[in-house]
């Protein structure tokens, strides 16, 4: 069945001033640079968004500047749940709904603390959607302060119940979402994929979508693959391959190096971040950086995609 989520959503990255203030002309092209590379969605408000290193006022602010650039061309869901108080959790999530986002996005560890049982996860749950009852919500796995995975019980019975939306799944592992694809078949539940590795294989089994840091780099490409991969299995397979190699790339200076590669593809901004030191940025890195750009736009030529916006390096 066709669900109202589904594609490919890059998790934004909130880009900052000399000053370490949001960057609100640049969130607005970087969010014109995203629709013209052919994004479904938007995740706005998210880890890659820095959202645990920005105040309350600024996550609302973030969400709304996304909202209004997007301008209803495609859809935009924000998280920005980091409260560890329940009470401080219902309120951030309630004004976030106000902003009139598609979807919340729930984060899995803010609901239990790592020591916690699943019996305190889904009595908290329970308990933010009992007092919200017109917010529409989705769930993420967030990797960080510590990952915490949904079971298939759980992600079953939101399906049934139609309590969630929309799934980022961080599991990283085959089996697991294909479990995740039996337990919510038939539901409006979709899954997003975070993991490159094995999101074709993922989109095989069902996945209905991506979303995931490197498409902020190129979420174009990410597109493709959604788009051919049932009628082109041989060209996907090697554009997946590619995807899994760039996407190493997230483990040496991301955010940073994310900001950097805008600045060099059209997209005016610092290379500012709040949550890593940007000397990560080091000359191996810029030069990783720069010959991404060269290999996505031999990528891009051959698969009859426009090339990125305003490349400067050739």
């Amino acid at each position: 069945m066709k669900k109202s989520f589904f594609g490919c959503w890059p998790t934004m990255i909130t880009p900052f001033t000399d000053d370490n203030k949001i960057d609100y002309r640049a969130v607005k092209k970087l969010t014109e640079w995203f629709i013209a590379m052919g994004c479904d969605g938007i995740f706005a408000v998210c880890q890659s968004s820095e959202m645990f290193f920005l105040s309350e006022q600024e996550k609302l602010d973030l969400a709304r500047a996304v909202k209004d650039a997007a301008a209803g061309r495609v859809k935009v869901i924000a998280s920005g749940h980091t409260a560890d108080d329940l009470s401080r959790q219902v309120d951030e999530l309630g004004r976030m709904a106000e902003i009139g986002t598609d979807a919340v996005v729930l984060v899995s560890n803010r609901l239990a603390k790592q020591n916690e049982g699943e019996d305190v996860f889904l009595k908290n749950f329970d308990t933010i959607l009992r007092q919200l009852p017109q917010v529409v919500f989705g769930l993420y796995e967030c990797p960080y302060p510590y990952l915490r995975l949904l079971t298939t019980e759980f992600l079953a019975d939101c399906g049934a119940q139609k309590k969630l939306v929309f799934l980022k799944d961080v599991s990283c592992a085959l089996d697991i979402q294909k479990k995740r694809v039996n337990a919510v078949r038939g539901t409006e539940l979709a899954l997003f994929n975070a993991n490159t590795a094995t999101l074709l294989d993922s989109f095989i089994a069902g996945y209905d979508g991506y979303s995931g840091v490197m498409g902020n780099f190129h979420i174009d490409i990410y597109k493709w693959l959604y788009t051919h991969y049932l009628e082109q299995p041989e060209p996907a397979r090697e554009v997946s391959d590619f995807l899994t190699l760039a996407a190493i790339g997230e483990i040496r200076a991301y955010p940073v190096n994310a900001k950097f590669y805008h600045r060099l593809t059209g997209v005016p901004m610092g290379i500012q971040t709040r949550s890593k030191n940007t000397e990560l940025l080091n000359e191996n890195a810029r030069h990783e950086i720069e010959s991404l750009i060269r290999m996505e736009k031999i990528l891009r030529k051959r698969l009859g995609l426009q090339d990125s916006l305003n490349t400067r390096i050739f």
